[in-house]
């Protein structure tokens, strides 16, 4: 990995941050969203190819021409991996939070903080948006994901971006949505790789903190309403994820393994949820079959 020289915050290229992050050899995958569309794309390839002048000139494109959102995901993938789910993450690289509810406050909150080191770069998204991410070093799955809920937690972070398989912004492009474009910038603060013991939250189950995502507080005097099902959770989840942005194939392996214990068939429960949900987000003339392309872009 090449390192960034720390300093204010800067306008950094795609192609520099990719390499900051990645091995040449690491397979990640980019994602590519239209909200207006409802379209998105996703290739996977390594990191020296994503970040060459032939794909970043067509994620450029397809940004400023196309007004697709530009994101990367922040953990590798295995060598043959053609989608993007916690299965086929190879390795940790890094540890994040989305800052998107008064950014400024919980990105302070960080900095004073003495449960967490200081964040390797710090990206602006959109106005008082931020995410944090900490690159890490020989960390389990499930590890990494326990520490992701907790500092969404402690840090009043997004509790959607707190999956091993979460893509995020990336430094350069435009941020498309909203009415006005927003460039998304970074600030490189250290080149230190951490480890789980530079982490010092207090951490909770996974499934507790899923089950903290899907509760519904009772309504104020209609104590006689029916309790929503774990049905009816799975499905307003799974919508509000897709509108977040995520991948349909990531949250399928997702929800699959959460209903692994009560469904005869979780994978077909799943994807019929998904697919469902994704139908009734998709305007009538868009053919399902544009949701996702995990083909790798030309580069002639």
């Amino acid at each position: 990995m090449s390192q960034a020289k720390p300093g204010t915050p800067k306008t950094i290229s795609s192609a520099d941050y990719i390499r900051a992050n990645f091995e040449p050899s690491d397979r990640i995958a980019v994602l590519l969203r239209n909200a207006q569309r409802r379209e998105t794309l996703q290739r996977i390839s390594t990191a020296e190819k994503i970040a060459a002048n032939p794909v970043q000139d067509w994620l450029r494109y397809k940004n400023a021409k196309e007004g697709f959102d530009i994101y990367v995901g922040m953990n590798t993938l295995k060598r043959k991996a053609f989608t993007r789910t916690k299965d086929d993450v190879l390795a940790i690289r890094h540890l994040y939070v989305d800052l998107d509810h008064d950014g400024s406050a919980s990105l302070s909150k960080i900095e004073k903080s003495s449960l967490v080191p200081s964040p390797n770069y710090v990206l602006n998204t959109s106005p008082d948006k931020f995410q944090a991410i900490w690159r890490v070093e020989n960390m389990e799955l499930r590890e990494a994901e326990t520490l992701l809920h907790a500092m969404a937690r402690e840090f009043d972070a997004d509790k959607a971006a707190t999956d091993a398989a979460r893509v995020l912004r990336v430094p350069g492009f435009l941020n498309k949505k909203y009415d006005q474009d927003f460039l998304v910038s970074a600030q490189f603060q250290t080149d230190q790789v951490y480890h789980s013991r530079d982490f010092q939250l207090r951490t909770e189950s996974i499934a507790t903190d899923r089950r903290n995502i899907y509760s519904t507080p009772p309504r104020s005097g209609r104590s006689e309403t029916r309790p929503a099902s774990q049905s009816e959770r799975d499905w307003a989840y799974v919508k509000g994820a897709l509108a977040n942005g995520a991948d349909p194939e990531e949250l399928i392996a997702q929800l699959a393994r959460s209903r692994a214990a009560d469904k005869s068939n979780p994978q077909y429960y799943a994807r019929l949820t998904v697919l469902k949900a994704v139908a009734d987000s998709l305007p009538a003339e868009t053919p399902a079959s544009e949701l996702t392309d995990h083909r790798e872009p030309r580069t002639q």
